[in-house]
């Protein structure tokens, strides 16, 4: 669908250049004025190419506005028309020259129109389509987009969410997103530029499968700097979820009215339950922020807080979970070490150990 669309705009500006070139709108003493080799005809080729692209610019804009929008700006702009030629009745009874007439009526409709067509582009989101009986509603399926953010890029596992099946429609990854990805895998840290490196890898990863798909958006928004900021406008025109880790991102769009899918959620959701008193092992990495406190991290990611393991760094420890703390930026999972771990499965092998028959003690012989 994309390459026809673009093999018809690349034939519609051929023959505007070709019909610019055999009509030759521009006079040749312009031509000569200008002193330009291939005269007015060249001229009016370059004309027709800029009204091409022009056209086409204006096209790409149009095919990003809501339906509401777009019969806000006709009606705004007719209606700007109109009124433009009642009052261009009353220029043409004065008596002024004809040159001045004219202009003043070709500039007051193209004002009117121009002023129509904003105004009404900006209140169509007013319009209540559903009162005209369903002749203007969209029935068509809607697209089932899912817009990616950095952190969750970087972070890798939608890669392997999407492969897995989980994440059905379109995935759309926006311009300005790749553009943030870029800036961190330039970046002199080290640590950034291996994290951007990393998201640029997952998406050829994610790009590469086939049962995907994927596409780059090229939509932007000059006037809103931050990437989050973005995202979340974005979602909004789109009406799509932003998948996202990022726990700040996560709120603010709750707050704006857009749905949001965080991978930390579902990886919270999918972890196996880890109930108070049961024991891990687990490898104490660090020290911890408080007090004679280790650090420990599972293969997922989850954070462990050991009491009593400072002097346990480096080392495998059994710890015994005191508690587990739920919230929508992960799990973090509290223990204290089980030193008394060996005694007490040796207890309880020897009390769970089937009972036999005590020898008696043989009879001593005076």
């Amino acid at each position: 669908m994309q390459a026809d669309i673009i093999l018809i705009r690349a034939v519609f500006s051929l023959v505007l250049v070709v019909a610019g070139a055999l009509i030759q709108p521009i006079p040749e003493w312009v031509g000569r004025q200008l002193a330009i080799p291939g005269g007015s005809r060249l001229l009016s080729a370059v004309v027709g190419a800029l009204l091409a692209t022009g056209i086409i610019f204006f096209e790409l804009r149009i095919r990003q506005a809501s339906l509401k929008t777009l019969i806000g700006a006709a009606a705004g702009s007719i209606l700007g028309i109109i009124g433009a030629s009642l009052m261009g009745f009353l220029i043409t009874a004065q008596p002024w020259d004809q040159p001045l007439k004219s202009f003043l009526t070709l500039t007051l409709t193209l004002f009117m129109a121009y002023c129509g067509l904003l105004v009404g582009a900006a209140k169509g989101d007013y319009l209540d389509l559903s009162a005209l009986g369903g002749i203007l509603t969209d029935r068509a399926p809607k697209q089932n987009y899912k817009i990616l953010d950095t952190s969750v890029i970087i972070d890798g596992r939608v890669a392997d969410i999407a492969e897995a099946g989980f994440m059905g429609g379109t995935i759309l990854i926006p311009q300005f997103v790749l553009r943030e990805l870029q800036q961190i895998a330039d970046s002199s840290d080290s640590a950034k530029r291996n994290r951007g490196r990393r998201g640029l890898d997952i998406l050829q990863r994610i790009q590469k499968n086939n049962g995907l798909d994927v596409q780059i958006h090229e939509a932007d928004f000059p006037n809103v700097r931050e990437v989050d900021l973005k995202l979340i406008e974005l979602g909004k025109q789109l009406n799509a979820p932003i998948v996202t880790n990022d726990f700040n991102l996560n709120k603010v769009a709750h707050l704006r009215g857009v749905e949001v899918l965080n991978i930390n959620e579902l990886a919270n959701a999918l972890k196996p339950v880890v109930l108070p008193g049961e024991i891990m092992k687990v490898f104490i990495l660090k020290e911890g922020k408080e007090y004679n406190q280790g650090v420990a991290y599972l293969d997922d990611g989850t954070m462990v807080v050991v009491d009593n393991a400072r002097r346990l760094i480096g080392k495998n420890v059994d710890m015994v979970v005191t508690s587990v703390l739920q919230t929508t930026a992960g799990k973090m999972i509290f223990g204290r070490v089980e030193e008394t771990k060996q005694e007490v499965r040796e207890q309880r092998d020897f009390r769970d150990r089937p009972s036999r028959p005590t020898p008696l003690p043989a009879p001593s012989v005076d």
